[in-house]
């Protein structure tokens, strides 16, 4: 048995757990694990393996994975070669190119709003001069036409006839002005909610267990875990930080709120039993996971600069 493999044995045994145990949590075989404790990496499928294994299995006893690769750096076996590709893979699809957009889609918004207010002002101006001079107009007239006494009764009915008349006229001009301002401002809330783009998680590259998100046109950031059976998971920042990591049962979720972080990192250990949610929109494997299958998502992150 190796130092490694010791001092892993014993974090596992300290928790509590047995080799069936750990392999329910990290969904590694059994006798790989036993493989692990004993030093025996000839067994492993390869060198990549070997350590991908120790991490899951370091993950799973609460080591720091980065502490133990550095400390038994002789024992572990070298994979540069073998990882070269995926992280030249990774530089190359973190390079992304915005999309080049129109000048006339760019101004288009702001005549519209300027024909708006232009409209808004000439509705305002309409109103006050219309009205203010009708209730001018009114208070003359009454004052002109007050009845006397003398005077025949049919007389005395035409003024109030014709007040009736007016009083038709202006609510049916101010109820039409009503609506029309009330479609002036549909219209305005319309095109503000044109004005701002959907939230958008788009998938960057896809190999195997390992995904890249990026989500796009949001001001914040929040990411939950929602299991439907029985889960390991751990959830970093991009610098490695742990916000939390530890098995969820059946119905039971975690959320972490990543806003002010540029970049997300997610250990799902058995990923057919668990959902993300990405500010409450579900998160769609980019590869769906098979039977007993974890998986490695990088979820990143700018969040949206509002004018």
């Amino acid at each position: 048995m190796t130092e490694l493999g010791s001092r892993l044995k014993e974090a596992r045994q300290a928790k509590g757990l047995s080799l069936d145990d750990l392999q329910e949590i990290t969904k590694i075989q059994k006798r790989y694990l036993k493989g692990i404790e004993e030093g025996n990496y000839d067994m492993m499928p390869g060198k990549f393996y070997v350590r991908a294994f120790i991490k899951q299995y370091a993950e799973a006893v609460g080591l720091e994975t980065e502490q133990i690769f550095e400390e038994y750096k002789r024992e572990v076996p070298d994979v540069y070669n073998e990882d070269l590709p995926e992280q030249i893979s990774r530089v190359q699809s973190r390079k992304t190119v915005a999309p080049s957009t129109s000048k006339m889609l760019d101004i288009f918004p702001k005549i519209l709003v300027a024909v708006f207010i232009i409209a808004a002002i000439a509705l305002v101006y309409y109103l006050v001069t219309n009205f203010a001079g009708s209730g001018s107009k009114d208070k003359l007239g009454n004052s002109k036409d007050t009845p006397i006494e003398t005077q025949p009764v049919k007389e005395k009915n035409k003024p109030v006839a014709q007040n009736k008349e007016d009083k038709t006229k202006d609510n049916t001009t101010q109820d039409k002005n009503d609506n029309n301002q009330d479609d002036a401002n549909k219209k305005d809330d319309e095109d503000k909610k044109a004005e701002t783009p959907a939230q958008e998680v788009k998938v960057i590259s896809a190999s195997g267990r390992n995904s890249t998100y990026q989500l796009v046109n949001s001001e914040k950031f929040e990411v939950k875990l929602v299991s439907t059976g029985r889960t390991w998971v751990n959830m970093k920042n991009g610098q490695g930080h742990s916000f939390f990591q530890g098995t969820l049962e059946e119905g039971k979720s975690q959320a972490v709120d990543f806003s002010n972080e540029t970049e997300a990192y997610l250990v799902i250990g058995n990923a057919t039993q668990t959902e993300i949610y990405i500010n409450d929109q579900k998160l769609e494997f980019a590869v769906p996971p098979s039977e007993s299958t974890s998986q490695n998502i990088t979820i990143q992150f700018e969040k949206t600069k509002t004018e």
